[in-house]
């Protein structure tokens, strides 16, 4: 779980370093001014924008054919990292539904409030997880309420 957390943290930050300009929001201006919701949406466009050609990448190496490796045990390791390979792209799948869903947010005016408070959700929080819904404490309570569910 912590290596599919980490590729998707590393395509974030490649998509960060890929944003032109040196704007980066900050605590002194006005919460989800022009600014900050342009930086936003541009970070999560690049962010899609990265998911989908590492995707491309997948789907191209896919089709050059099976995989012919004469060893059985080579075979079997090769086809264990396609098979993370494909779960890390379906998991990325799911992340572009999100990042959609946070510039329909932006587009409407309600990017960067909690869902379930209202509250600011905060810079820090959105510019480590552009896609992020609630507030900290807000996912804390939600995450706690899930696990009390899931072991009843």
């Amino acid at each position: 779980m912590a290596g599919v957390l980490s590729d998707e943290i590393d395509v974030l930050a490649k998509a960060r370093r890929a944003m032109p300009g040196d704007y980066v929001p900050s605590e002194d201006e006005p919460y989800m001014n022009e600014l900050q919701q342009d930086y936003f949406r541009r970070l999560l466009l690049e962010w899609k924008r990265s998911i989908l050609s590492a995707s491309v990448n997948t789907l191209s190496a896919l089709q050059e054919g099976p995989i012919r490796e004469p060893d059985l045990n080579d075979r079997a390791s090769s086809e264990t990292d396609w098979g993370i390979e494909l779960r890390t792209r379906d998991r990325q799948r799911k992340l572009i539904a999100k990042i959609d869903s946070a510039m329909r947010r932006i587009d409407e005016g309600e990017y960067g409030y909690c869902e379930v408070t209202g509250e600011p959700i905060g810079l820090g929080r959105l510019i480590a997880r552009p896609i992020a819904t609630m507030t900290v404490e807000a996912q804390q309570a939600h995450e706690r309420r899930e696990k009390v569910s899931r072991d009843n």
